[in-house]
């Protein structure tokens, strides 16, 4: 009885240690980076590189008003994975928000656009939604948004 009641407790102990181990947060730097460059070079990209490891191109410089990191502005945008299975995307007039209020990828590489610019964001998963699921987004996912600043509000 006591040996049953011993292995009862251990795997109940194990069982839980799993849990804790699988609570933590995943570090996906290395495999969200060579997702990056491999799609920067697939599609043929000139894409800069900044020290948080986010990706951006300019298409299109824009000649209007920068934003900063705490600006409100309104962007039309297309979200997508690398594979171009789009998660979301907004209407051509775009949506209104403070850059201080979205993902670190945004809130950092918005303000890489002047009014009336347009680009891509690569944005790896520690400045999207890090190894959490969001929706349908899953943990440790590289995000891609085309994005066109409209207005700096």
């Amino acid at each position: 009885m006591k040996s049953t009641l011993l292995a009862l407790i251990s795997l109940l102990f194990v069982s839980c240690l799993s849990d804790n181990e699988a609570s933590k947060p995943v570090d996906y730097t290395v495999q969200n980076e060579k997702e990056i460059v491999d799609y920067v070079a697939k599609n043929k990209l000139t894409a800069t590189k900044t020290d948080s490891g986010l990706y951006y191109v300019i298409n299109e410089a824009g000649d209007g008003e920068q934003p900063t990191a705490t600006s409100n502005v309104t962007v039309a945008y297309k979200g997508y994975f690398t594979n171009g299975n789009v998660f979301d995307q907004s209407n051509a007039s775009g949506i209104s928000f403070g850059l201080n209020q979205v993902i670190k990828g945004w809130t950092e590489g918005i303000p890489y656009f002047k009014e009336g610019g347009s680009g891509i964001l690569l944005v790896p998963s520690h400045l999207g939604y890090g190894s959490n699921d969001y929706s349908s987004i899953p943990g440790g996912s590289v995000l891609i948004f085309d994005v066109k600043l409209i207005k700096v509000n």
